[in-house]
């Protein structure tokens, strides 16, 4: 395997168990989130080091989670934040992170990763909504969204 196969599979296994994290991490937050990271990984099929991507990513979140939600509801046009499906959030708020703080991801990379996660782990409508929030982010950004900085 080619060593961009190899990070780009290896980013998507992040972001899949970036998700994962994020998703009970929205429904039962930890007391002490070393101690849930530890745990979570020890479940998980490869060493944690593996996931240092997606380990990256669950920290920037959740640090984050104030304002990437903030931008949410902003960006959620005639969707209340509450009703948001909490797999659609956690999708939603990685890809959110990733586009505002990840300077050395491209937006659009974002997005499709995005758009991946919900096909593999939402309904089949949920495609059309995370993308047309994370469009309406793309497009506030004023950087070059094919392009890393």
């Amino acid at each position: 395997m080619s060593s961009n196969k190899a990070l780009f599979a290896q980013r998507r296994d992040g972001r899949v168990v970036a998700l994962q994290f994020l998703y009970a991490w929205s429904m039962n937050t930890p007391a002490n989130l070393a101690n849930d990271l530890v745990t979570f990984f020890e479940n998980c099929e490869q060493p944690r080091e593996h996931y240092a991507f997606g380990e990256e990513l669950i920290h920037g979140v959740i640090e984050h989670s104030a304002d990437i939600d903030s931008r949410i509801k902003g960006l959620a046009h005639n969707w209340e934040f509450e009703r948001i499906a909490k797999i659609d959030l956690a999708i939603l708020r990685l890809a959110i992170f990733e586009m505002v703080y990840r300077k050395d991801i491209p937006p659009v990379v974002s997005i499709n990763e995005a758009i991946d996660l919900s096909k593999q782990f939402s309904n089949i409508d949920a495609k059309r909504f995370i993308n047309g929030i994370l469009d309406r982010l793309k497009d506030q950004l004023g950087r070059d969204a094919r392009k890393a900085e």
